[in-house]
């Protein structure tokens, strides 16, 4: 009998497990005044899943320091952790009932996110979800951010899950666009990004709870 491929849903956090714009739009907004910079809300929405070196350079130049990158980083991702531990945060609709269905029925999962470890250790601390993932792969873990396929990749590869196996969830553009460059299947949350459908993910909803319960199976259905 021919052994089954093995499977993986790779997981966005910010934005498709948990709507956490509010706590990033506060805390990048006070970060950034403190450095004489007017955040717009429009400049917010255009940076959000993007990595803090890539977001800070696009408002400082290209030449900003890394020093500079990572002294403005540890205030901004640290008053965002405070909102977190401060206020709570809790998983958009659909999603604990998928982690734990996939679970169940022997997906493997990961954490594949832009932002940085400590951010997705808190936000797995809080919301008690270690159980659900094999492994996390964060900003540190690569040099290149979405839209390049690195994390994602490097998710498959800790997983032992070829590409082609793999399904990605996502609410970002440039999410969208890494996963497909690294050979996946996608699902696009349209949370916080309306104009998903144009950047072609294979399946797209406003919610993981409109998904009918074989939707992962049929994404991989014929890919290998």
């Amino acid at each position: 009998m021919e052994r089954e491929q093995p499977r993986a849903v790779l997981w966005d956090m910010d934005g498709t497990l948990l709507d956490s714009r509010e706590y990033h739009w506060l805390a990048w907004r006070e970060a950034l005044e403190a450095e004489g910079f007017t955040l717009t809300y429009d400049q917010f929405l255009a940076s959000f899943g993007k990595r803090n070196d890539a977001i800070l350079r696009g408002f400082f130049g290209a030449d900003l320091p890394l020093s500079e990158v990572e002294r403005i980083s540890t205030v901004k991702e640290s008053r965002y952790r405070a909102y977190i531990y401060t206020h709570g945060i809790a998983l958009l609709p659909g999603v604990e009932d998928w982690l734990l269905r996939l679970k169940a029925t022997g997906w493997r999962q990961a954490v594949a996110s832009s932002a940085p470890r400590l951010n997705v250790e808190t936000i797995i601390e809080v919301l008690n979800l270690a159980a659900c993932f094999a492994t996390l792969v964060t900003a540190e873990d690569v040099d290149r951010g979405k839209p390049e396929p690195d994390v994602f990749l490097l998710a498959a590869e800790r997983l032992a899950v070829p590409p082609t196996r793999c399904v990605v969830v996502e609410d970002a553009p440039a999410g969208i666009e890494a996963a497909q460059r690294a050979g996946m299947r996608t699902i696009g949350v349209r949370s916080s990004h309306a104009d998903l459908d144009a950047h072609a993910a294979d399946c797209v909803v406003t919610s993981l709870a409109e998904l009918p319960d074989d939707a992962f199976d049929q994404l991989l259905r014929g890919q290998g």
